[in-house]
């Protein structure tokens, strides 16, 4: 290891961030053995859950049943339970002029899947690092063959590709390349975009650990000076709207107009006294 290196490594050990970090992982420990060590609700619970599980199904998802009509043809491989997560974080963008990004092609079904679900005004735009996937390409459809953890790929893509409204990650799967890809790509996504990362599997995984610390980064707050209990945003709470975990897949919705303060307004005029 040289100087420079062991320098950088003790100036980031010395950062106030770093102590905060060091701090907070006893209590992700804990929150891990909570997981861990989940309990299921009492029977009564359970069956209150699947009456409204049933209730909300009611309503047909037009991805699953894209889907369940699949017999032949081009290949869809994905969880079961991602069809609710797609359509709770896309649909508002079903009917219009889009461009959308999915890294990870395979055999190139789920291409046709977006381009029935989102309309004839969407863009596709496919990353895969195998060339033959180049055979997906067509009128609507435009193919990028490269490595989603090489930077320099997703330079001369962001150069060709300007605009992205939605990017879904299911590439490789393995940390680094997730990392990667999000740290190129989600200052890429326009406001009010999404940006969904797929088969974030097993436990202690870094990109989950990695979204942890984007997660602890939106709950940031420098108080502002004032009569007002009013809090400055920082750049990333400027742009982040929202970051959901959901099991295998991370959600992260991008903020359409950024806001200047966050301020907590009281309402009313009673008050205990203790506060």
């Amino acid at each position: 290891m040289s100087l420079g290196r062991i320098k950088h490594y003790f100036d980031f050990v010395r950062r106030p961030e770093t102590r905060r970090i060091a701090a907070a992982l006893p209590s992700i420990a804990r929150g891990t053995i909570q997981a861990l060590e989940w309990r299921s609700p009492a029977d009564q619970a359970i069956a209150e859950w699947q009456k409204i599980e049933q209730d909300i199904q009611r309503v047909p998802n037009p991805l699953e049943q894209y889907f369940r009509a699949i017999t032949e043809g081009r290949g869809i491989w994905k969880w079961e339970h991602y069809w609710n997560i797609y359509h709770r974080h896309l649909h508002k963008f079903v009917g219009r002029p889009i461009h959308i990004v999915e890294v990870g092609i395979y055999s190139g079904g789920s291409l046709a899947m977006w381009k029935s679900y989102f309309g004839r005004e969407c863009k596709i735009f496919g990353v895969d690092i195998e060339p033959a996937c180049q055979a997906y390409q067509d009128d609507d459809t435009k193919i990028f063959i490269g490595d989603q953890a090489d930077r320099t790929f997703w330079q001369m893509f962001k150069a060709q590709v300007p605009r992205v409204d939605i990017l879904i990650d299911d590439g490789g799967h393995l940390p680094e390349q997730q990392i990667v890809t999000l740290e190129e790509m989600l200052p890429h996504v326009r406001p009010g975009g999404v940006y969904i990362c797929e088969d974030v599997h097993s436990t202690n995984n870094r990109f989950a650990a990695y979204i942890h610390g984007l997660t602890d980064a939106l709950n940031a707050s420098t108080q502002l000076a004032g009569p007002d209990l009013a809090f400055s945003p920082s750049p990333f709470q400027k742009a982040i709207s929202s970051i959901h975990a959901y099991p295998f897949v991370i959600v992260i919705e991008k903020i359409e107009h950024p806001i200047e303060k966050f301020v907590a307004n009281k309402r009313g005029t009673e008050w205990q006294p203790f506060l």
